[in-house]
């Protein structure tokens, strides 16, 4: 049931999707609190190792740079919060506070759908063009997209978040364990038509629009994989592979929370719904540098250098 309010303003949100789990919130914040140290200390090794080795001063490693800064961005503006949220006994947050996590989780996902899409163009050029590829893709380029890339990122979602906050709302309970924009859309007294259609076209030059210019160089990566040789297809794979599987593994959280906040679904038991709310907040941050870690040769061959020399 929503809380019927008068005034124009909300002071706070109530986060309606919390359990009590009564004891066992602490087993909960201990899993939290794992989960967060080890996605920091994961992104910061490999940070460390990118910047730290001239060897790795190449596009593509400057973007998963770029890639493991925005992991350790997006962890932060959720895990603190749902650790103090597990530990408090009454789940609310001031609406300053809600909007700035609105900001960061969108910034964050906006930034990691636009830093896919640009890793994407450039092993479309490194596989499809490699005899242009060192002129097309300078490092005055690369820094450019990189900071196109954020900035971009920032200012789409300040459009948001300046669209949300002079809202006329008549409740103040959100059913989330923290702040999305369509949750405050959805308790608007007054016209959101302006606020829905923003959404829309953000939410597909932000999310859809990458996602179709990834699903064209593929088309074109294939094509030259199919034609080359078996050393040349190894190579591509060895490469695309674990981009394709983090674009893959953001894009199921990420469409799984836009369509269940948009259509208001609830498809699995609530345990498992909130699970799946935080897929794209939570196991993204931990998959990406597991993934680059493991399967990129040379950051593997450094890392592991790295561990033995401490040893």
């Amino acid at each position: 049931m929503k809380i019927k309010i008068n005034s124009t303003k909300v002071s706070h949100f109530i986060l309606g999707a919390y359990l009590d789990a009564g004891d066992v919130k602490y087993v909960f914040s201990a899993i939290v609190m794992s989960v967060y140290m080890l996605i920091v200390c994961s992104n910061v090794l490999l940070i460390v190792v990118i910047c730290m080795n001239r060897s790795l001063h190449e596009p593509m490693y400057l973007f998963l740079c770029s890639l493991f800064v925005n992991e350790l961005y997006g962890s932060t503006g959720l895990f603190p919060f749902l650790l103090v949220q597990i530990l408090s006994d009454i789940h609310t947050v001031s609406a300053p506070f809600c909007f700035l996590q609105i900001f960061c989780v969108y910034s964050y996902a906006c930034v990691e759908f636009l830093n896919l899409a640009i890793m994407s163009y450039d092993r479309y050029l490194a596989i499809c063009c490699p005899l242009q590829y060192n002129t097309s893709m300078t490092f005055n380029k690369v820094i450019m997209l990189i900071a196109v890339t954020w900035i971009y990122s920032f200012l789409s979602v300040v459009g948001t978040i300046s669209l949300i906050v002079p809202l006329q709302l008549c409740g103040n309970i959100i059913s989330k364990v923290y702040c999305l924009n369509y949750s405050i859309v959805k308790l608007a007294c007054s016209n959101t038509r302006v606020n829905n259609i923003y959404g829309l076209v953000g939410t597909f030059l932000s999310v859809f629009g990458p996602f179709i210019l990834i699903l064209y160089t593929y088309m074109k990566i294939l094509q030259v994989c199919f034609s080359g040789s078996k050393q040349a297809r190894q190579k591509a794979v060895s490469t695309c592979t674990p981009h394709l599987a983090s674009l893959l593994n953001f894009s199921f959280g990420v469409c799984f929370e836009i369509v269940t906040s948009r259509f208001d679904l609830n498809i699995a038991p609530n345990v498992l719904n909130i699970f799946l709310s935080l897929y794209f907040l939570t196991c993204q941050p931990f998959f990406n540098p597991v993934m680059y870690g493991l399967k990129m040769s040379k950051i593997r061959i450094i890392c592991k250098g790295l561990l033995y020399w401490k040893v």
